[in-house]
């Protein structure tokens, strides 16, 4: 069988929502990605701080004031709105930033959020309400114990007693959303085609408590009972935050709800009350006529399950399709049609504005005539902007702005007006459709997108030559009523809004307060969350260097292809660049073979006496200040040949270095453990086996601290060392620790270990760090402390116990965690392991910053001793009650999928000495990242973004030795390293344009502007063509003499759009545009596909040429038709100044279809000839000499072909139908002919199909419309495939969320030392065919979707299958899975789906399925005793046996090609 396994998450926002979720103060966002929920805190930052960022790569000075700044704990708003003297700079707005808090994935595709003010929650946070496929909902709240989330409650509406008639559609078909009131009293699910799920909340409310009970009035107040009843009859005191849920039948409500269009509960009702659209006829019965929808408005009574109708507005226009409940002061709702919107206030009082000419055709409703704007609401979302003031922002379909604006008359709304956003304004800055949209605080939004990225915007208002900044003097002579927190909100005002901002105070009656309208509003992008949702087309190829000289410095940290996804949709089209690890860019490169390491410093130099006085030293300050900026020295230890080690220092140039001579410093001292710069970069640092040297500046040697036992007289050796200005932490290789500070006279001096344990216990690794976020600190408070006065030292003992120590206290551990070698999911001071659980060996700690200029956070990282490491994250729980460090500090273990390569086994004793352990090096500035690097066979990068979790990402190349930051005028941020062959290169990681942590690889994305719908590469050229289209109006053809009423159109002012296809050539040294094609009026690019076509008969010369299918689609009117055209990529001369523009696409051939669109291409044969998909044919073409596609052979399908694929050279192909299932054919060339071998159930809606040859096997992988992969095989021996005429369906996998559009079958790397091939070669051997044939090369299929996740699904062998299928049960049951979800039951064929409605005629899969590589990727979440125990439990020989299956089927191991 098959493994399905997770590349990539999903990108796509499909929901959002704001609100206090992790404390009852905190401002959090919930972002929901199809399948996976994250939570962001917002975060505000100095926008001038941002726009230096974003220049890229400042200084390390005003890096240090930022990173100051941006660790407090919380939303870090005090820090920046307070007068903060350095934040404070020209611009001085503030940008909103997202940093992402928690992420889980869901065995669910959510569909919907909402929030619920919950008493009751752990946290004080409100509680946060899902809806999840096809008609489930549960409730979740913050759980600060476990920095998790926690579900209460689960509510499940799929029963089949709770569906419709026996044939209605299944619940997969209706449009099932969530709705809840506002009052947090109860929510509303509607579900299947009339049915309503209501539950219930408890809330503190007037009439329960009865704090209005009179009692002269009302009599005796009763008294209140202790105990509640559950549904069982039971009677409990525990408080639930729910009731018990019921589910209404719409037309009980009311007998004219038989088509409900849409819902929303309204504001400012005593009782929960919900405003809903609906119809007494179904939308296709509407067709001419007019103005068939009611509105209706219900009061519920929750306690009798009645409800009262308050209002019914009847006669609206019959494309409205949503309800928008409008908070106070407008109140009521907002009507959302495609060609207008209309408000009803509480009493049934409508106002109406048409915003485009078909407005007045549509309906006879009254309507104020806005149609000059031209605009189409279709998929626009809206948000309050300002609901005092009666502003709503509205995003279009195609990405503008636009404001409504009611006009408020006290409570009473007297009209509502459109306005768009000006371009200069912001507003095209979304380039594409919205999904969500939720309002962040006062002044910035969130535009969740499926299409493109997802932004924060923030606004501010225009002002007038009035508004400039003025004096701060108050008028006496105005009598204002104005007190300090108005003033107050003034200077807020100022802060937000820039210089250029004072609002003029005005004597006047109205009720405008400071933010009110008084200009117009300017947009900008604060923030973005990256996406490559929806991937429509991939293809593998090179990526090109332009330059020969970076074409040699690249050479060995290049990867062989890359994955180029063509992604987004309309003006956010874009080309996607994946790559599996990440590709430095090398600014210089040499042979270093005997460096072992790298260690540079920005030291100072020290001032000369002769300018030591105050005024010298002050004049000269500046000058010594700027040097430190830049990395001045660099300390290499060496080993020679002859295994003698040395160090050397060199002085860092602009983009190299060079060797330093005439210093004190020496080489033949040893071998260097560590080096750095302490006593605020006055001192250099050199730690060696036996003795720490200190140096001035200019290394000049100020004392030498040897290592020396004064007692024993033993000289204990340096294992391993840690630098935290002021403080030096030393492990010898006698387990003892050595701990020194340097003091204001420069003077470094072992401290005294008071504590009898420090000097007792033996030690194996430790670190030093300085807490800058509080985390660590006794007693959190919100000011920074002083730089090196929050160091701590975390010492991991032999036996595996955690110290942490606040230096320079080092009478007593301020925590203990003794269990750290079990790695639990939560390491806390107290736990305790059983006795005889297994344990993993630690070879190194280390605690570090992780993130990026925006936040950062402390992780504890762990490395074991086969190079996997294990993240940690801080938190702490809340405690009235004791604020001891043992008793809130916990540690959290994130989930990390990413295994270590098995380090090579040196080969002698000389090798030895080569592989020796490098230790972990923690990196403040790399490209903008803080990040911790991991050297040796698998060298990786740590990375976290504030948007993300940690990251580990492998860097290209060889095994490391060493490696440093280095950051030179001619490398800024970047760092240097030297591989296992003896190269060292200075290096920069790229960040133009590219991501890391987001999707877990390597991602530079390239915008096109344009609707990208399909790529492929060219190999010869190394260039790629895209498939492109921009939008156009329509105009039906003038010159049709059988229908003459067009001509009345030709007038029309509203045209509707058509696609217009372009076809591009990109040049990946640039990813620049080199050449674009346009086709015909109407005509789209449907396909385009890199053939190798004979194009001589008289020589047989085959030629990769590009084929292009199009379809020409001139209206309903007219049939389609369709092209074929063949390309040939031609060099010529570039443009003056444009090297990368010497290539050119040049027609070779051009064949019209006279019938039916081109949907489908491929190669096919082995006479160079193609497959073209047309219409219901599949013609098999050769391209002649004469330019003409010549017909040979054909097939007859169904509806319309989707994907055509061919085994490479052996004629056998799949034709995959939308509507018609799978098509398994063959092909021959004496004579040329099509046979049909068998088809899939006729049922299936197939968007893609693939071959997966498995061994002798070859199997047929479908993808259909549902989400569901199933697995097809031609056998012509089973007894029920009627010869082969049916394919036996062996399996149905279900990918949920992400259901695979586009596919492609890839080679497969593994190990020389896979099951899998071990496997393959003992099947062939056995085999009657010829023994000494090669096994088949392995093979994968990669999966692309619509939200952005990539997928792959790999064959294993027998055993592996049967393990793996017996490892997922155990995980399943092992861990914790949010939601309530089953991930079984997630992975299991829709009942509602093809396979539930229509059984497969042979099934053949004997209940075996595809193994779920997702659940297998969190193996690494439980611990140590949990993995031991399950490995032996399902058959594996250890934990290692496991992990060495799991490297070979998770992740991109098997494209290890990209």
């Amino acid at each position: 069988m098959q493994c399905y396994t997770e590349l990539t998450p999903p990108t796509a926002v499909t929901h959002s929502i704001c609100l206090p979720f992790i404390t009852a103060q905190s401002n959090n966002l919930v972002v929901a990605r199809a399948s996976v929920l994250q939570i962001f805190a917002t975060k505000l930052v100095s926008a001038e701080l941002d726009k230096a960022q974003n220049a890229q790569l400042q200084s390390s000075r005003t890096a240090e004031h930022y990173d100051s700044r941006i660790n407090d704990d919380d939303g870090l708003e005090a820090s920046f709105l307070g007068g903060d003297s350095i934040l404070l700079r020209s611009d001085r707005s503030n940008y909103t930033k997202l940093v992402l808090v928690a992420e889980f994935s869901l065995a669910g595709t959510i569909t919907g959020l909402a929030r619920i003010n919950s008493k009751t929650t752990a946290s004080g946070g409100e509680a946060l309400l899902l809806s999840l496929k096809d008609a489930k909902l549960s409730m979740m709240e913050w759980d600060p114990e476990k920095n998790s989330i926690n579900t209460t409650s689960i509510h499940y509406y799929e029963q089949e007693d709770l569906q419709g008639a026996p044939w209605a559609p299944p619940l997969s078909h209706y449009v099932n959303f969530l709705a809840a009131d506002p009052g947090s009293r109860c929510a509303a699910l509607k579900f299947g085609a009339r049915s309503l799920a209501i539950v219930q909340f408890k809330t503190a409310e007037e009439d329960i408590d009865m704090d209005d009970w009179d009692e002269e009035l009302d009599g005796p107040k009763p008294v209140k009972e202790l105990s509640t009843s559950l549904a069982n009859g039971i009677s409990s005191n525990e408080e639930t935050p729910y009731s018990t849920s019921f589910v209404l039948r719409l037309p009980n409500l009311d007998p004219s709800l038989i088509h409900p269009v849409h819902l929303a509960f309204l504001h400012e009702y005593r009782e929960p009350t919900f405003g809903i659209l609906s119809s007494t006829s179904s939308p296709s019965l509407v067709l001419g006529r007019k103005d068939q929808l009611t509105y209706m408005v219900f009061t519920l009574d929750l306690q009798q399950k009645a409800s009262t109708t308050i209002l019914s507005v009847t006669g609206l226009p019959q494309d409205l399709f949503r309800v928008i409940a409008l908070p106070a002061p407008v109140g009521g709702a907002l009507l959302v049609g495609t060609n207008e919107l209309i408000h009803i206030d509480q009493s049934g009082k409508s106002h109406g504005v048409g915003v485009n000419q078909f407005a007045k055709q549509t309906t006879s409703f009254s309507l104020v005539d806005q149609a000059d704007l031209e605009l189409k609401l279709e998929g626009c979302e809206i948000e309050d902007l300002s609901a005092e003031t009666g502003e709503f922002l509205m995003v279009l379909h195609d990405g503008r702005l636009a404001v409504i604006t009611f006009r408020v008359d006290g409570r009473i709304v007297s009209g509502l007006s459109l306005r768009l956003i000006t371009p200069e304004a912001g507003g095209a800055i979304i380039p594409t459709d919205v999904t969500t949209l939720s309002k962040l605080n006062k002044t910035s939004i969130f535009a969740g997108s499926e299409s493109t990225d997802s932004l924060v915007l923030g606004w501010t208002r225009k002002q007038g030559q009035s508004g400039k900044r003025k004096p701060r003097v108050q008028d006496q002579s105005l009598d204002l009523d104005m007190d300090d927190e108005d003033l107050e909100d003034l200077e807020d005002e100022d802060d937000l809004y820039g210089e250029d901002y004072v609002p003029t105070i005005q004597p006047s009656n109205s009720t405008s307060t400071p933010g009110s309208k008084t200009g117009d509003l300017v947009f900008r992008v604060h923030d973005r969350l990256v996406s490559i949702a929806p991937i429509r087309d991939f293809a593998l190829g090179q990526t090109v260097v332009s330059a020969k000289e970076e074409q040699a410095n690249q050479i060995g940290v290049t990867s062989d292809l890359s994955l180029v996804c063509a992604c987004g949709r309309g003006n956010a089209g874009s080309l996607a660049i994946i790559n599996r690890d990440i590709q430095p860019r090398v600014i210089g490169h040499f042979e270093f073979p005997e460096a072992r390491g790298f260690w540079t410093m920005a030291a100072q130099k020290p001032i000369p006496k002769s300018l030591q006085g105050d005024k010298g030293a002050t004049s000269m300050s500046g000058e010594y200040e700027t040097a430190a900026q830049y990395d001045r020295y660099m300390i290499v230890p060496k080993v020679d040949l002859d295994g003698y080690e040395t160090s050397d220092v060199y002085a860092l140039t602009g983009a190299g270095f060079e060797a330093l001579t005439g210093t004190e410093f020496e080489p033949a001292a040893g071998f260097t453990i560590e080096a750095g710069t302490m006593g605020n970069h006055m001192r250099i640092i050199q730690v060696l086996k036996t003795a720490v040297h200190c140096y001035d500046g200019d290394f000049g040697l100020t004392q030498i601290l040897p290592m020396l036992d004064e007692e024993t007289g033993a000289e204990p050796r340096v294992n391993s060392a840690s630098i935290a200005d002021p403080f030096l932490l030393l492990v010898r290789d006698d387990a003892s620790v050595f701990i020194s500070k340097i003091f204001k006279n420069l003077e470094l001096e072992e401290l005294e270990k008071e504590d009898t344990v420090l000097i007792k216990t033996k030690w194996a690794t430790g670190c030093l760090y300085e807490d800058r976020s509080g985390i660590f600190a006794g007693s959190q408070t919100d000011k920074g402390s002083k730089s090196g006065e929050n160091i701590l030292m975390f010492l991991l003992s032999k036996a595996g116990a955690l110290h942490v120590y606040a230096l320079p206290d080092l009478s007593k551990p301020v925590y203990v965690a003794e269990g750290l070698p079990f790695v639990p999911p939560i390491l806390s001071a107290n736990y305790a392991a059983r006795r005889g659980t297994a344990k993993e060996v630690i070879k190194e700690i280390l605690v570090a910053d992780l993130g990026d200029m925006t936040s950062s956070y402390p992780y504890l990282i762990v490395r074991h001793d086969n190079d996997d490491v294990t993240i940690y994250q801080p938190f702490r729980i809340p405690s009235t009650t004791t604020q001891e460090l043992s008793a809130i500090l916990h540690f959290q273990k994130l989930s990390n999928p990413a295994l270590a390569d098995d380090p090579i086994i040196p080969t002698d004793d000389e090798d030895e000495e080569m592989n020796r352990a490098c230790p972990m090096r923690r990196c403040e500035n790399i490209g903008g990242y803080q990040t911790v690097f991991l050297p040796g066979d698998s060298p990786s990068f740590i990375l976290r973004s504030s948007k993300t979790l940690p990251k580990v990402l492998r860097l290209q190349g060889n095994g490391v030795r060493g490696m440093s930051s280095f950051h030179t005028e001619g490398c800024e941020r970047g760092f240097i390293y030297a591989d296992s062959k003896g190269i060292a290169r200075v290096s920069q990681i790229p960040i133009r344009n590219t991501t890391y942590a987001d999707i877990g690889m390597s991602l530079k994305k390239i915008p096109l502007n344009s609707d990208v719908q399909s790529i492929t590469h060219h190999p010869p050229s190394g260039t790629y063509v895209v498939g492109c289209s921009t939008i156009e109006p329509f105009e039906l053809p003038k010159e049709d003499d059988y229908h003459k009423e067009w001509q009345y159109e030709k007038d029309l002012a509203f045209k509707p759009t058509v696609e217009h296809g372009q076809v591009k050539l990109i040049n990946p040294s640039s990813w620049t545009v080199i050449d674009t094609i346009e086709m015909e009026p109407c005509e789209t690019v449907m396909c385009i596909e890199t053939v190798n076509l004979e194009v001589s008969e008289s020589t047989n010369e085959r030629k990769q040429l590009i084929a292009v299918g199009t379809a020409v689609s001139r209206g309903e009117d007219l049939p389609i038709r369709g092209r074929v055209l063949v390309y040939d990529i031609v060099t010529v001369i570039p443009e003056p100044g444009r090297p990368e523009t010497d290539k050119r696409l040049k027609l070779v051939a051009n064949e019209d279809i006279p019938r039916g669109a081109v949907t489908a291409l491929s190669e096919i044969g082995t006479q160079g000839l193609m497959l073209v998909a047309q219409g219901q044919k599949c013609m098999v073409r050769g391209l002649k000499e004469d330019s003409t596609l010549l017909p040979v052979a054909f097939m007859d399908m169904g509806c319309y072909v989707t994907t055509v694929r061919e085994l490479k050279g052996t004629g056998l192909c799949l034709m995959a139908d939308a509507v018609k299932g799978v098509w398994f054919t063959g092909y021959t060339e004496e004579p040329y002919r099509m046979v049909l071998f068998g088809k899939s159930s006729t049922k299936l809606e197939i968007l893609t199909v693939d071959f997966l040859p498995d061994g002798d096997e070859l199997l047929i992988i479908a993808c259909d419309s549902d989400g569901g992969v199933h697995v097809l095989q031609f056998d012509p021996d089973h007894p029920k495939s009627l010869q082969g005429h049916l394919l036996l369906h062996r399996t149905t996998f279900s990918a949920g969320a992400h259901p695979p559009t586009h596919s492609m079958l890839l080679p497969r790397t593994l190990p020389a030392d896979s099951e899998y091939l071990t496997q393959q070669v003992n099947s062939s051997g056995l085999a009657d065919e010829d023994p000494d044939a090669p096994p088949a090369p392995p093979s994968i299929i990669l999966f692309s979707s619509p939200t952005g996740a990539l997928t792959t699904l790999a064959p294993l062998s027998e055993p592996q299958y049967r393990r793996l299928s017996f490892l997922t049960g155990q995980v399943l049951s092992s861990l914790p899975h949010h939601a309530g979800l089953n991930p079984k039951d997630y992975r299991a064929p829709a009942s509602t789906g093809v396979v539930g409605r229509f059984p497969p005629g042979v099934d053949a899969g004997m209940g075996r399925s595809i193994v779920d590589g997702a659940l297998l990727a969190r193996w690494n979440e439980l611990g140590a005793g949990r993995r031991a125990e399950i490995a032996g439990r399902v058959g594996f020989a250890g934990v290692d046996e496991v992990r060495d299956t799991l490297r070979e089927v998770l992740g991109a191991s098997g494209l290890a090609y990209i």
